[in-house]
């Protein structure tokens, strides 16, 4: 039991000395098990709702959470959405079998969520504009 302790220690360690981005690679690591169960789902309708997709997914497993993604201004979904399965071979066979069919009347695809990298994206002004030069 002690030695299941230390193991996310040892590979994280092995991660960092063997990675140039090595926070990132770190990360990936120590949460990949619950990354694995998550699945984007793109292509959705407009028309999909939460429920609907948990509908749609529910049949290839035990889903944990059901999300389709707004819009923060106008709260209109914005044609995507990730699906939360409790087990990685659920996960899987959801893949296999929903990518490329056709739900609420367009044609989903389906693949494993990934990180999102936040990397300053969110900044918005960029301070005063630069004075005109030469007048």
């Amino acid at each position: 039991m002690s030695a299941l302790r230390k193991l996310p220690k040892l590979m994280s360690h092995r991660i960092l000395s063997t990675s140039s981005s090595s926070s990132s690679s770190a990360a990936l690591f120590i949460s990949r098990r619950g990354i694995v169960t998550k699945l984007f789902v793109g292509g959705l309708s407009f028309y999909t709702t939460e429920n609907g997709l948990l509908e749609a997914f529910s049949k290839h497993g035990q889903v944990i959470e059901a999300k389709v993604v707004k819009d923060r201004v106008s709260d209109r979904p914005k044609g995507f959405g990730f699906v939360t399965y409790a087990s990685e071979d659920e996960a899987e066979k959801a893949t296999r079998e929903m990518n490329g069919k056709p739900l609420d009347g367009r044609v989903i695809f389906v693949d494993y969520a990934r990180l999102h990298n936040n990397s300053g994206r969110d900044i918005i002004a960029r301070g005063p504009p630069e004075p005109a030069r030469g007048e």
